[in-house]
């Protein structure tokens, strides 16, 4: 039997070997899952055409987000990134090399750092990100506008009911 993709063909070998099981599931998490990591690899590519990683452009992003003065402690770039607090400390290390942020201690609080873009780092973060949607346009653009309008309504409410 020919199947559409890989996870029908998954599908169709379980439903074999274990008719007892639903597998419908698979149908939409299997290929959410394989969507995800082949825009994960997409997305990441143009990241690395700017020298940066994901997690470098999280952090910039969140920095260029704040608005000027282009600036966060690192407890607030944790809590608007996908990186812990333990990983932040790494990546502020490796930006700063790079001079795309400074460290300095915040104002009025002698205890306090506080990250800031350096004018490398928004410029860097401006272009990358104007690639980055670029290319979101891009691979959003394989589906039919309806269908891309659905699909962020339908994910939007899914997620409301996964994320706390």
């Amino acid at each position: 039997m020919e199947h559409p993709d890989h996870v029908a063909r998954i599908q169709d070998e379980w439903r074999r070997e274990r008719p007892d099981v639903d597998v419908a599931p698979q149908g939409v998490i299997g290929r959410l899952h394989r969507v995800a990591s082949r825009l994960t690899d997409e997305l990441t590519a143009v990241y690395a055409q700017h020298g940066l990683g994901e997690g470098d452009f999280d952090v910039l992003a969140a920095l260029r987000r704040a608005g000027a003065p282009f600036e966060r402690t690192p407890g607030e770039l944790a809590a608007h990134t996908m990186i812990t607090t333990g990983g932040m400390t790494k990546r502020l290390d490796r930006l700063e090399r790079a001079g795309l942020v400074a460290r300095r201690t915040a104002v009025g609080d002698g205890r306090g750092r506080v990250v800031a873009l350096t004018p490398l780092g928004r410029e860097t973060i401006d272009a990358a990100f104007a690639a980055h949607m670029a290319n979101e346009r891009r691979l959003l653009d394989d589906l039919p506008p309806d269908d891309a309008a659905a699909l962020e309504r339908i994910l939007t409410a899914w997620l409301a009911r996964l994320e706390p």
